[in-house]
């Protein structure tokens, strides 16, 4: 009996034993190039742990996954794995407009199915998709007997680094991504002294966070991005910082009114966190991971937007030249001022025209605690006839761009959204510039918290009905959303060209912009609205642009944007040689080529424009003067191409003479090669036309 009941407790032993070792065997799934590879494995007690490996070297070390509720256990440990699969998608896709026409989308898929051992017996899944660029995952919530819903407190996903590695990054703020990027070593990160800034409208920095996306260099030269796709009825996601153990983990952002960070009825499933991972810097800016972590086009037709260059009532407004307000006694929305602008634009290739100011409510829109209800979104200022506008605009082929600031009261605003946008469509009006200045009412909700990117998107979806594209500003994160719903077209979303017309420590500074190109504008589409010429800003006496002007030609092209604005006032351009480039330049773009650069330094892009099939080049840099070489390698081969070289003058600088340049004509074919010099903050603009 005493034998027989030793076997018994052996073969127990043996059964856990095997059942554990089963449990805790390592799940692999690696990139269709076999160089990027993600293990996932349960830990002793049962806690989901992923690692990330590049050409056989960590990049992330095994990290926790988990998630903290109300009114039900942390989701963090005690799991198994109840079954798992793989799966590849090879495709192309064709964008309706963006920096290419044709998306290639190639991962390979590990789904990881995992159900609570005890207590309840919660059932969740993970999902990775591996591309050959980097990696996305997301947590999945079926439907499950007894439970109906969850209310998430946090997210606990780690991001455990192998280093202390070179960061480019802004603060982890709830309520606005624009601040000035910071570079420093991961352990040197400080969000809440960095976040001091007077010089913005509303900030709520809780955490020594950062948010994404977030670009860093190891020391051996690999760049990664961290960020995050499809934001979907859920909480942006910040990333805690935690610098003793080199990790960061997700920390979502809440809603202090309802006293949560997201509330979801099952099934669902969150947005995907990514890791950009590659070898070149230029290789961030070619990823198209984040448009394919997102679905296909809901929208079908699209082709009542056109992509386009657009001037409009805004510039002289930061340049107090104007004001948005009538009570001010020098309001810039005038019908007369609008046709001027009109007819500038007619005479330039430009094709739109935004007005800012046109409708009534602006003299409460800021410094007010109560600042719903003050902005009729139909109703315009006496000395603005719209009709008449949007008549004279089409007269000259020119289409208004719409404007509606909330003044951050989006309850105001979606009781009028249908009448808005009603009105536009019957006035042929298809893009709308959205704002959202000030701190959210109701009060204790946040620009990035769930409340809010629910709002944003009922605004996508809304307007779509109407045939309108949106470019949101003070918005939510770009997320890639914009392949599923194109006509989320563009946004701000960073420290745009106006902080150089009116902040009060100088601007924007000449290392901005090669720092954006390798973070923010990895998220998505940019309005900059870049094409200032008065560089110095005559109008304003402590203020000035800090590059060059051809640094701002060169934004047209290194800037990605299916609407870019040329925001200079109009007599500023007229007669001036250089604003052909402004004139030439495309918008959408048959294809891109990201020729050079290194995160804050410099960059340089080459794209080809759909329609004409021309090419054109954009090179920026920092504070430092540089050379740089570009090879021409992909134009047609056997073709000869007229080069319009707009370049830094031999003494230009951009504090000392930003306004230096030079205009030249070569020829090039796709064996040449040409070394330029770029000034300090300067840049270099090239038009480049195929010779019959």
């Amino acid at each position: 009996m005493k034998y027989f009941k030793t076997i018994l407790y052996l073969a127990i032993t043996l059964a856990v034993t095997m059942a554990c070792s089963k449990q805790n065997k390592a799940l692999k799934i690696e990139a269709p190039s076999g160089e990027i590879k993600v293990e996932f494995q349960l830990s002793k007690d049962g806690t989901p742990q992923y690692m990330v490996q590049f050409k056989d070297i960590n990049v992330i070390e095994p990290s926790s996954m988990g998630f903290d509720f109300q009114g039900q256990p942390a989701l963090q440990k005690g799991l198994k794995i109840t079954s798992s699969e793989t799966n590849t998608v090879d495709e192309t896709w064709e964008m309706p407009w963006g920096e290419q026409l044709k998306v290639k989308n190639h991962y390979n898929e590990l789904i990881v199915r995992l159900q609570e051992s005890e207590t309840s017996g919660r059932k969740f899944n993970i999902y990775f998709r591996v591309f050959d660029n980097g990696i996305g995952f997301r947590y999945e919530f079926p439907q499950q007997d007894g439970l109906d819903s969850l209310i998430i407190l946090e997210e606990n996903t780690r991001f455990k680094l192998t280093g202390d590695h070179t960061c480019w990054w802004i603060p982890g703020d709830w309520d606005i991504y624009e601040h000035l990027y910071n570079t420093t070593k991961f352990s040197e990160i400080d969000a809440i002294e960095a976040g001091k800034d007077v010089n913005l409208a509303q900030t709520y920095i809780p955490e020594n966070a950062v948010n994404t996306p977030v670009t860093m260099r190891t020391k051996e030269g690999l760049h990664l991005s961290f960020h995050e796709a499809n934001l979907t009825n859920y909480a942006g996601m910040t990333l805690k910082v935690d610098p003793e153990n080199l990790s960061m983990v997700s920390n979502l952002v809440g809603s202090d009114r309802l006293g949560y960070k997201v509330k979801r009825a099952l099934p669902f499933q969150t947005p995907w966190r990514t890791i950009q991972i590659s070898e070149k810097a230029t290789e961030l800016i070619d990823s198209k991971l984040i448009l394919n972590l997102n679905e296909p086009n809901k929208l079908d037709d699209v082709s009542w937007f056109k992509p386009k260059k657009y001037v409009g009532i805004w510039w002289e407004m930061h340049l107090n030249v104007s004001s948005w307000d009538v009570a001010s006694g020098k309001h810039g929305a005038t019908t007369e001022n609008a046709k001027r602008y009109i007819d500038f634009a007619a005479a330039n290739n430009i094709t739109g025209i935004l007005v800012e100011g046109w409708n009534t409510g602006w003299e409460h829109w800021v410094g007010f605690d109560d600042r719903e209800g003050i902005f009729d979104f139909v109703t315009p200022y006496p000395d603005y006839d719209l009709e008449e506008v949007v008549r004279y605009a089409k007269a000259n082929d020119v289409e208004l761009i719409m404007h509606h600031e909330t003044s951050a009261a989006p309850r105001t605003y979606e009781q009028q959204l249908d009448t808005a946008y009603s009105l536009m469509q019957q006035l042929g009006i298809h893009s709308v510039k959205t704002g959202y200045v000030g701190k959210i009412i109701p009060k204790g909700e946040y620009h990035h918290g769930q409340w809010m990117v629910n709002h944003y998107r009922k605004v996508l979806e809304t307007a779509a009905k109407y045939q309108i594209a949106i470019n949101a500003h003070e918005p939510i994160k770009a997320t890639g959303i914009r392949r599923t719903f194109p006509n989320a077209i563009s946004r701000e979303g960073l420290r745009g060209q106006e902080f150089n017309a009116w902040s009060v420590d100088g601007g924007n500074p000449p290392e901005h912009l090669p720092i954006v190109a390798f973070t923010r504008m990895l998220a998505g589409p940019i309005d900059f609205t870049p094409g200032v010429f008065d560089i110095k800003l005559n109008q304003k006496e402590n203020n000035q642009v800090n590059t060059t002007l051809a640094h701002q030609l060169a934004l047209y092209v290194v800037i990605y944007s299916p609407i870019q604005m040329a925001c200079d006032l109009p007599e500023n351009y007229k007669g001036h040689p250089a604003f052909q480039f402004i004139r030439d330049v495309g918008v959408d773009w048959q294809q891109t080529v990201v020729l050079n650069g290194e995160v804050g330094d410099f960059v340089t892009i080459a794209r080809q424009e759909k329609e004409s099939r021309n090419w054109f080049v954009g090179s920026i840099t920092d504070e430092n003067k540089r050379e740089i070489t570009i090879h021409f390698d992909f134009l047609e081969e056997g073709k000869t191409y007229d080069a319009i070289v707009y370049r830094d003058g031999d003494d230009a600088h951009w504090q000392n003479n930003p306004t230096s340049y030079d205009l030249e004509n070569r020829m090039v074919t796709n064996d040449s090669t040409i070394t330029f010099v770029l000034a300090e903050g300067g840049g270099l603009a090239i038009s480049l036309v195929k010779m019959d």
